[in-house]
């Protein structure tokens, strides 16, 4: 029988090696739906659930409503806690997140419709893609930071170094905030790979420190549109990551001036976009 622990769930296993058989218990990475609530009005409303690794459950919210546009501040933030509505079940009450507003309505959602249909399988229209980004307001980043090679290829062992959860499960994301200098800002690990993107920003957001703009960040896996349009929107202007960039993503860090890195490993990498703000040597 799985045990949760934390992020962790502690799950009875069999290690075959050599043919030989024995048993053991290993740890999984938690996962569990969270369902976001706005609340604004004396009106609560749901407007997302996700499937995530719990913890940092707050930051998540925030960076997910600041990245999809439903709040576009701080401010707008009256509170964030967990439900306790005493008709929903004690173990789920930590799976619902309540987001109070300082407005007198509920704001529209409509922004929300790109998430709801959206999957790696189907895709979006590029076109509209980029349009939607437009319509949050953002507009081409400013020129730098400017870093050099040396500052990208140490960021990965930085990363791996603070990966916790991986080195007990060997089975989240995880994405990295790092200063233009290479110091580790914040980390947060995640079943899904925009979950741990939220949290990041959501950490920024909550620490009113948006826009990212002298800020690198490093994702472990690939860099998809949902990647580099959450990055796009939290002003970050050089986005890098362990594995390949999907073409659309390279479209938005074009479109928008972000820096694109792909296949980061050892001594190498692959610039697909924006290469002035790496300071190359002859």
């Amino acid at each position: 029988m799985a045990v949760r622990v934390g992020s962790k769930v502690r799950a009875p296993v069999t290690i075959v090696e050599q043919g030989r058989a024995r048993k053991r218990l290993d740890y999984l990475a938690a996962e569990e739906p969270l369902e976001i609530r706005l609340q604004a009005g004396g009106q609560t409303k749901t407007v997302a659930v996700t499937m995530r690794t719990p913890g940092a459950d707050f930051e998540l919210a925030a960076g997910f409503l600041y990245s999809e546009g439903v709040i576009s501040e701080r401010g707008l933030i009256r509170h964030i806690a967990y439900c306790i509505d005493p008709e929903v079940d004690a173990e789920q009450r930590y799976n619902i997140v309540n987001v109070g507003l300082h407005l007198p309505v509920l704001p529209a959602l409509a922004t929300l419709e790109r998430h709801f249909y959206t999957t790696s399988a189907c895709g979006v229209c590029g076109k509209a893609s980029l349009e939607a980004i437009e319509m949050r307001g953002c507009s081409v980043l400013p020129a730098g930071p400017f870093v050099v090679p040396d500052v990208l290829t140490g960021l990965p062992e930085k990363l791996r170094a603070g990966q916790g959860l991986f080195d007990a499960t060997g089975g989240l994301h995880a994405s990295g905030l790092f200063s233009a200098a290479g110091e580790l800002l914040c980390l947060r690990e995640d079943v899904g790979r925009h979950n741990a993107l939220d949290k990041v920003v959501g950490w920024a957001l909550l620490n009113h420190k948006l826009p990212l703009s002298d800020c690198l960040l490093l994702v472990s896996g690939r860099a998809s549109y949902e990647i580099l349009q959450k990055s796009t929107v939290a002003g970050l202007p050089i986005v890098c990551a362990l594995s390949a960039p999907s073409h659309l993503a390279v479209d938005v860090a074009r479109e928008f001036g972000l820096t694109l890195v792909g296949f980061l490993r050892g001594e190498r990498f692959t610039i697909y976009a924006g290469e002035e703000r790496i300071l190359i040597g002859g």
